[in-house]
């Protein structure tokens, strides 16, 4: 009788290609993120997974039901998983990019019908988070007490790293938002994953199709997945290895060493920055704590917050240093308007008369106000992650088309194939307090 193909003691570690792209070794002997506190806005954390145990502090649920630390899905625990899970036995289990670090998991509840993001952010800076993992999105996420949050955190020096999403489409809220660090998802081929969002927000790009890690899927102790999230979690723990290396450091400093050190695409070659699909490129952690790269201004390129107090360094949309990137060989192909232009409009309209200029500021003025209500509009219209992909309650995931091994069976005990969108919460029916 022939015995069925015997799987290695760590197969679900041989299964997390993201790592191994990355190089740990290279990586953890520079730095595992000792000492950094990465706050996760999620479905909760299993901190009793063998290879949590240590990882995970005390956290919060805005709803008082202590959901923070008892999962309602298992998304949360595979986000935390891939920042800091440290394995277990010998050599067997899931591994994170930063193990050093620790997670300090926070349940995004919403209590009488309100979003408790803007809370939450604001409960993991007073808890000496040093990095918030947003990795959730959607149209419900427009809460007009998210900017405050998001520049409370500015204010504090703390990081907010946010999924793009998982539709295809324009990048949704809050990775949209001025001060986050918006992130989108490619492939083991360095491709950009055909459903991740995209738009002039994304700044950087990592793995997050097929990923390896903790979590309850399938009465299994691992699951594997597609999404922003996934390729979020990994740019939160880079910055936490990064922040551990260099504590001096402002979050936009962070973000600035981790945009200079990314890699770009040979597709990319030629093609000014930030593309709206990969940003500045896809993360290398090595990199970013090991090239030479000056510090720049306090707010790095991250954009100044709606409501932020000026720190005399600005943001994009306020005057942040951009990264300036332009790949060799550019041939100058712009993905936002070209300022110039306006300026020689500008002069062109001053030449012809004061009356006309006032004319015209009006029109740009009701055309601007226009687009923008437009905006919101197409935003509410989207729906969050989940629902793009919906297949019987939580925590069992849709499946995906084909099975990591072709027609063949997993081997025992192997993750089965998942996929979950960015954010768990909604669209599963009586799964949300």
């Amino acid at each position: 009788m022939v015995g069925a193909p015997v799987a290695s003691a760590d197969y679900v570690r041989d299964g997390q290609w993201a790592n191994q792209e990355f190089d740990l070794q290279k990586v953890w002997s520079v730095s595992k993120g000792d000492g950094v506190v990465v706050a996760l806005v999620d479905s909760g954390v299993d901190a009793s997974h063998p290879d949590l145990t240590g990882q995970v502090l005390d956290g919060y649920d805005p709803s008082g039901k202590g959901l923070n630390a008892h999962p309602t899905a298992p998304h949360g625990t595979q986000m935390a998983g891939l920042i800091a899970a440290h394995g277990h036995g010998d050599g067997e289990g899931a591994v994170g990019l930063a193990p050093g670090a620790k997670i300090l998991p926070i349940y995004q509840a919403r209590v009488r019908g309100i979003d408790a993001v803007p809370e939450d952010i604001k409960w993991a800076v007073d808890h000496q988070a040093r990095v918030v993992n947003l990795s959730l999105g959607g149209a419900e996420y427009r809460d007009p007490k998210l900017a405050d949050a998001i520049a409370y955190a500015a204010e504090k020096d703390v990081l907010l790293v946010v999924a793009a999403g998982n539709e295809g489409g324009p990048v949704a809220a809050p990775a949209n938002q001025p001060g986050v660090l918006a992130v989108g998802a490619v492939d083991k081929n360095n491709t950009a994953w055909d459903m991740s969002n995209h738009g002039p927000e994304v700044m950087l790009t990592a793995p997050g199709v097929r990923i390896v890690s903790t979590g309850s899927c399938n009465g299994n102790q691992y699951c594997i997945g597609d999404g922003t999230s996934d390729a979020t979690a990994y740019v939160s723990a880079a910055a936490a290895l990064v922040r551990a290396k260099f504590p001096k450091l402002t979050a936009g400093q962070v973000a600035n060493r981790l945009v200079k050190s990314a890699y770009v695409p040979s597709s990319l070659q030629g093609v000014k920055s930030p593309d709206q699909h990969y940003g500045y490129g896809i993360v290398r952690p090595y990199e970013a704590l090991t090239q030479d790269i000056p510090e720049g201004p306090a707010q790095g390129p991250l954009a100044k917050p709606v409501g932020a107090e000026d720190a005399g360094s600005g943001g994009q949309a306020a005057g942040a240093a951009s990264p300036g990137v332009t790949n060799p060989g550019s041939t100058g192909r712009a993905l936002a308007a070209d300022s110039s232009s306006h300026s020689k409009a500008v002069i062109v309209l001053a030449a012809a008369g004061g009356g006309i200029v006032f004319l015209i500021a009006l029109i740009v003025v009701i055309a601007t106000v226009s687009r923008r209500r437009n905006s919101v509009q197409n935003l509410a219209g989207q729906a969050p992650y989940v629902a793009q992909q919906q297949c019987g309650a939580l925590p069992v995931w849709p499946q995906q088309v084909q099975p990591p091994y072709g027609s063949q069976a997993p081997p025992t005990g192997y993750p089965p194939q998942q996929s979950h969108q960015g954010n768990p919460y909604y669209g599963q029916g009586g799964t949300h307090p």
